[in-house]
């Protein structure tokens, strides 16, 4: 049932956006600016909400629960894991906003801060952490454990409505309010994932571009897409222990090489103080960024960049947590958190210290205009900047290479997850649901593309995420209640354990 009713929904939902491109524009940016602007509060106390939970269950006395049974050890080890769900998680969007992010906020600064000053320069570093760090790991953090949890503890089926059973009970969970939450997960992925591989052929033209002065015309991004839909198919079929695997190693390897390349040649010190004072900045304001928005002075910095950033992420949850709990078999609770939550935010923020850092060397005291070329064309930052640095044309060839890597990897890891969600959670979809989803994916993208109508699905799938943020927060609450449960019963079991014991013993003194 949820695989028929999303593929209609997902096709009718396309050939609008085919035949009215505009029409869906503007319906789409209304029911977005609805949100944004009734909602922005709610968005962000959901995800402040979710950030604290994460870190309560990983200290509480739950932490030392085990996904799946009390033996059972991690299926991957610790690097592949972490390569995995980073990969899936935000490794393309950190190659194209590593340089352009903190280059726009220097040219559109937040907090009312003068455009094009150090303390715009500053505030761009330290939001750049802000809107990758810690909150959308959290989001993430918290629907992969839910059903991790239900999936591997309680032999639930790897759903999302599944995780409501403690809360709705079995039948409701089975019958229509599950559904309905399923689909509005399916659909939420299948639009993110659709509208990134349109924007992903956007960004690969333009390496292609600037490297081969290939010109990045809708034939070209045409070709890329069915050229990376052959491979990540391939990987697809080829199974999780495989192609997702071997993947994401190798673009956990290039990456790092690639930031050691730029570390190194580039203004390692500024690199290092960059870092170092942005993420005491960071922490010291954490809880005033997740609270700020601006009724009084009714500045639209935080709609534009925020608020988008919270809405995309939660959108983007279902397909996220349901990949991060498939690789997670064996954690324990607050392994995971800690894992999932901080190792890659700190990547992250090293990763734009060394990228964002470079960019705003460069256009603070080198007299590189890289800001305004950004502004003109954000696919090009990551290319021109380093062109500034030695061998910048064989190293612009690699980056380009792990954004086509990461990029297969996001689009497998979603063929998989939607694969999963239209199968009635089997954690092994079959090759022919896999491929269904793959190509039905692709052919979005480039009808979409073609027609003008990307940035129309892109907002419309973030409207998705008003809806499901609700659907997160009953998700923690149904955790919540299910591991007190258990937590009750363990403690039961020992009292009862200890009172046969000590009867024991009574006896044998008697005796």
């Amino acid at each position: 049932m949820v695989f028929i009713i999303t593929i209609i929904i997902v096709v009718l939902f396309s050939l609008w956006g085919a035949l009215a491109p505009d029409q869906l524009a503007s319906a789409a940016n209304a029911a977005y600016n609805f949100s944004i602007q009734n909602f922005g509060w709610f968005y962000l106390l959901a995800t402040l909400f979710f950030l604290i939970f994460a870190f309560y269950l990983a200290f509480s006395r739950f932490g030392g629960i085990r996904l799946g049974d009390d033996d059972d050890e991690p299926e991957y080890s610790t690097i592949s894991w972490l390569s995995m769900l980073f990969s899936a998680g935000m490794g393309i969007g950190l190659v194209f906003w590593g340089v352009a992010e903190p280059l726009s906020h220097y040219l559109s600064a937040p907090e009312g801060a003068e455009p094009g000053t150090t303390q715009a320069a500053r505030l761009s570093m330290r939001y750049s952490f802000f809107h990758w760090g810690l909150h959308p790991w959290a989001i993430y953090t918290v629907i992969g454990l839910a059903l991790a949890y239900f999936q591997f503890r309680k032999g639930y089926k790897g759903l999302i409505s599944s995780t409501f059973i403690p809360l709705i009970g079995e039948r409701l969970a089975a019958g229509w309010l599950g559904k309905l939450i399923d689909i509005l997960a399916v659909i939420s992925t299948i639009f993110g994932v659709a509208t990134s591989l349109g924007l992903g052929a956007l960004q690969i033209g333009g390496g292609l571009n600037y490297l081969f002065g290939i010109p990045n015309s809708i034939t070209i991004q045409f070709v890329i897409i069915c050229v990376v839909t052959v491979l990540y198919l391939i990987s697809a079929t080829s199974g999780l222990d495989r192609g997702i695997k071997i993947l994401s190693n190798t673009n956990l390897v290039i990456a790092v090489l690639l930031m050691l390349f730029v570390l190194v040649t580039g203004p390692t010190t500024f690199i290092f103080d960059t870092f170092t004072t942005t993420l005491g900045s960071y922490m010291q304001n954490i809880i005033n960024m997740s609270l700020r928005l601006t009724p009084f002075s009714r500045e639209t910095w935080i709609g534009v960049w925020t608020l988008f950033y919270w809405a995309w992420w939660i959108a983007w949850a279902p397909f996220v947590g349901t990949f991060i709990a498939r690789v997670s078999k064996g954690r324990t609770v607050k392994e995971f958190v800690i894992y999932v939550m901080l190792i890659p935010s700190l990547f992250g923020f090293i990763w734009f210290s060394v990228f964002g850092g470079t960019g705003l060397h460069l256009e603070l005291f080198d007299a590189v205009h890289l800001a305004e070329a950004v502004k003109e064309d954000t696919t090009t930052a990551l290319f021109l900047m380093l062109e500034q640095l030695p061998l910048g044309t064989i190293v612009a060839f690699i980056a380009t290479l792990l954004i086509m890597t990461f990029f297969i990897t996001s689009a497998d890891s979603a063929t998989f997850v939607l694969g999963m969600l239209t199968s009635d959670g089997k954690l092994d979809p079959s090759t022919k649901v896999k491929l269904t989803w793959g190509i039905m994916q692709s052919s979005i993208a480039v009808v979409l593309l073609i027609s003008g109508g990307l940035s129309a699905l892109q907002t419309a799938s973030i409207v998705a995420a008003l809806p499901f943020a609700v659907v997160l927060i009953g998700m923690c609450v149904s955790l919540l209640k299910a591991l007190q449960a258990e937590d009750r019963e363990r403690r039961q079991k020992e009292k009862r354990q200890r009172q046969k014991l000590r009867k024991l013993l009574e006896e044998q003194e008697n005796a």
